[in-house]
């Protein structure tokens, strides 16, 4: 299954490729301590390229930063990643480490 995931830092995602396996972390916004890993070893589909006109915009490296920072990356992961992705996405901050 494939999971758009945005990630906070947008300079991370301009490293990774198609193929490169990444793990996905999620840091509380909340103020609060506390990290969790949400994905292990997930595999990159791709890194969208900002098109003209989206709602993103260019940061010169083609990745697609939203209005909201961060930028967006596709992995591949199974059913239950996914949910636990997006769930995550919407209340933290997330990150990936490259393997």
């Amino acid at each position: 299954m494939s999971a758009p995931v945005r990630i906070a830092d947008a300079g991370a995602v301009r490293l990774l490729r198609a193929g490169d396996r990444v793990d996905v972390v999620a840091a509380r916004v909340d103020g609060r301590a506390g990290a969790r890993v949400l994905a292990s070893r997930a595999r990159v589909e791709s890194v969208p390229e900002v098109s003209g006109g989206g709602a993103g915009a260019d940061t010169g490296a083609g990745v697609d930063v939203g209005q909201a920072g961060g930028a967006l990356v596709v992995l591949a992961v199974d059913h239950a990643t996914a949910v636990r992705l997006a769930g995550a996405g919407a209340v933290s901050r997330l990150a990936v480490t490259v393997w």
